[in-house]
């Protein structure tokens, strides 16, 4: 029966499916040489070593983020390694799962991305899973990702894409836990106060000194974890929000995720 595998049906079906040479011969030789057949078998082999491996924990892989008539789609893909998180067929499919998302939203990409998933798993040995992800729209959008890993979109009301791009890239570095201090939430406040007391009860200083002592403290500290509060990574003399303020803009949303 091998023999009327030809090199050129062997290449074809590689060419179709990108999963090994050996593999697609042994598929063709199964299928009798009929090229549908071959097909449904490695779609049938992916999908089963797929579920062997399918409890291997996914501690890497990467981010993509695609801007185009005012939508955006951050979209996630996740691995076992950093290797396989540059390996080609792992970023062009990531690529082509945002594409899908950009075209036709998340539910389409959930839907459809199983296979092409398996398949990517089979041809690199190791658990591939979908990761996040986030839509976005608005008229002004910008985004930033660094080293592949860490991803994240702004909606801006107001001001331009630079702007934009410019906030995404200081979210990306400085991560802000709040955008404005009004999502700091009075629990939130209690724990810290009650955190920042402890440090200072023994300190020997008048209760009205302990007092703007503490006042202090979570000032500082909350001060640091609000973007807008935060000195602005490429001009440190202004915040995030004189920048905003300046350029007569507002957050609409943002949207971020990191791998690691």
């Amino acid at each position: 029966m091998s023999s009327q595998i030809t090199t050129e049906l062997v290449k074809e079906l590689r060419d179709a499916t990108g999963i090994s040479v050996m593999q697609c011969r042994r598929a063709l030789e199964e299928a009798g040489g009929d090229m549908k057949k071959a097909v449904a078998i490695l779609k049938k082999t992916s999908s089963d070593i797929a579920l062997k491996k399918v409890s291997r924990e996914v501690k890497d892989g990467a981010v993509t983020i695609k801007i185009k008539d005012k939508r955006a789609v951050l979209v996630s893909l996740h691995c076992e390694t950093d290797f396989v998180s540059r390996n080609e067929d792992f970023t062009s499919l990531l690529g082509k799962l945002s594409d899908m998302a950009l075209s036709g939203g998340k539910d389409k990409v959930i839907e459809e991305s199983k296979d092409l998933i398996n398949a990517i798993i089979q041809k690199t040995g190791e658990n591939v899973q979908l990761g996040e992800i986030y839509e976005l729209s608005g008229d002004v959008l910008g985004s930033y990702v660094h080293n592949n890993k860490s991803g994240v979109v702004v909606s801006l009301d107001g001001g331009n894409v630079e702007l934009a791009k410019d906030i995404a890239m200081h979210i990306t570095a400085m991560k802000p836990e709040y955008i404005t201090e009004t999502e700091i939430t009075p629990e939130t406040r209690s724990t810290m106060t009650e955190v920042f007391q402890k440090e200072i009860v023994n300190i020997d200083k008048p209760a009205e000194i302990k007092k703007k002592m503490l006042e202090g403290k979570l000032a500082t500290y909350f001060k640091e974890k609000t973007l807008t509060n935060q000195p602005f990574i490429k001009d440190g003399d202004s915040t995030v929000g004189q920048l905003l303020e300046k350029s007569k803009a507002k957050i609409k949303e943002v949207k971020r995720y990191s791998i690691q």
